[in-house]
């Protein structure tokens, strides 16, 4: 099933009297359950890819299904509901509120999504434990290490079931054995049957995935499977 069929699109940004093409010419697609890591050199395109798959921005040319609805043209509102139900994101900076503490930063989604207390409590309760943090529910961010914090991230990201975990160089603040760690965990979720759209330009991340896209200048340089996972009716884009 595929969660994701992009169709020759492009993305050009005026810059003065420049334009710059952010993307050439793109295409591919990403099925329920994939694991899937994007690389690229600063300037290839990887970050406007990863807000183009996020529903933070739209193509300038060509089309972008997202769970089967043409996403390409929404309008901002549009678009933000889309995020906010469909797609967990995960960031480098964690992006959590100081002054909240991890429950209520984990409710958030749920809170914009007209979720009565009592089940989003219990929905953001349940998250957290499911990242390991059940005893620190009550803690600040500014009560937690850089590790925990980002699993605060990782719980919000799920608590939403959303159709896919978007994640943008989730272990850029943390230590290397903290990161490791959290790599892990995105394993745990994948596992469970989530699909995860990782960005990073670290290769012993990237390899966490099991498929590998490679960007540079705009274009795909390279699209391959690159590990053994299981992957429910997979079909490389290299096959069209």
């Amino acid at each position: 099933m595929n969660i994701i069929n992009i169709e020759h699109i492009s993305k050009i940004y005026q810059v003065g009297s420049e334009e710059v093409h952010a993307l050439a010419d793109v295409s591919l697609r990403i099925n329920k359950n994939e694991y899937v890591a994007i690389m690229g050199p600063s300037g290839s395109g990887k970050s406007t890819l990863m807000n183009m798959l996020g529903c933070l921005d739209t193509p300038t040319s060509g089309k972008y299904e997202f769970t089967g609805v043409n996403v390409s043209q929404m309008s901002d509102n549009e678009l933000a509901k889309i995020r906010n139900k469909e797609i967990g994101f995960v960031f480098q900076t964690f992006n959590l509120l100081p002054r909240s503490d991890a429950l209520h930063n984990v409710e958030l989604p749920l809170i914009y999504a007209g979720i009565p207390s009592t089940e989003r409590k219990e929905r953001a309760a349940q998250a957290l434990i499911d990242v390991g943090l059940g005893d620190r529910m009550h803690h600040k961010p500014n009560e937690l290490s850089g590790g925990q914090r980002q699993r605060v991230a990782v719980a919000r990201a799920i608590v939403t079931n959303p159709s896919i975990i978007l994640a943008d160089e989730p272990t850029g603040n943390l230590d290397s054995k903290t990161g490791e760690e959290i790599m892990l965990l995105f394993n745990e979720i994948y596992e469970k049957g989530n699909t995860i759209i990782l960005v990073t330009h670290e290769e012993y991340i990237a390899e966490h995935a099991a498929r590998i896209i490679r960007l540079k200048d705009g274009f795909i340089e390279n699209d391959e499977i690159v590990a053994s996972r299981y992957i429910p009716n997979f079909k490389s884009t290299q096959d069209n």
